[in-house]
Order: structure tokens, then sequence, then C-alpha cells
């Protein structure tokens, strides 16, 4: 079993920066895919970010590429995403998870974190 808690949620201006980070518990994330979603009010939750065990390959949404950046730190146990230019439209709960490439395939995911709110004002 895995638990993941996000922190670093919060409320921004349009075009600031937030760091929203996952902490792992339970097992060593370092076999897993990890990756970020997100689910806006009134829509499905969707795909935000992802990357490889290793952390050699990175995968966004086209709507947060060249502004989000995912990473993660195996021996600490985390996950982190670097939202920049910021944007009303990014206002979602944001949710890490745990689990095998593609991420995209909900079957594929073994682990959920909480969520975190991330509000961004015009």
């Amino acid at each position: 079993q895995v638990q993941l808690v996000e922190s670093g949620g919060g409320l921004v201006q349009d075009g600031g920066s937030l760091r929203l980070s996952c902490a792992a518990s339970g097992r060593n994330i370092s076999t897993y895919a990890m990756g970020w979603f997100r689910r806006s009010p009134g829509k499905e939750r969707e795909f935000v970010a992802g990357i490889n065990w290793r952390g050699t390959n990175t995968y966004y949404a086209d709507s947060v590429k060249g502004r989000f950046t995912i990473s993660r730190d195996n021996t600490a146990n985390t996950v982190s995403l670097q939202m920049n230019s910021l944007k009303p439209e990014d206002t979602a709960v944001y949710y890490c998870a745990a689990g095998s490439l593609p991420l995209t395939r909900s079957r594929n995911i073994g682990y959920w974190g909480q969520g975190t709110q991330v509000t961004v004002s015009s």
C-alpha cells in the first residue's frame, strides 16, 4: 500500500506560481510512475503531468506544457509539480497518483492522494 499526501495548494493571482508536493509513505515510490491530475468544478478528472520511475521521461497535457514541470525524488519519496504562469482555468483540485505508464489509462492508477485545492484569481 502507498499513501499519498499532497500539499502546497492555495490561492494565487493570474500569472503567479505555486509548487505542489506529494509525499508518499508505506512503500518506496521508485518502482512507480507518478503523476498529477486535476478536477475542475463540473468537469471530469484530467491528466496534467506524469513522470517515469527513473525521472528520465516526463509527459504533459497540452494545456500545461511549457508552464508546469513535474519532478521526483525517489530517495525522499516525493513528487513535485512546479506551476508557473497560472491561469484562472487552472483552478481545480489537484491529485497525486502512483501507477504504471501510461498514466492516462485509468486502470493503470493504483493509488490516489486526497487532493489539494488550487485557486487562480483573475
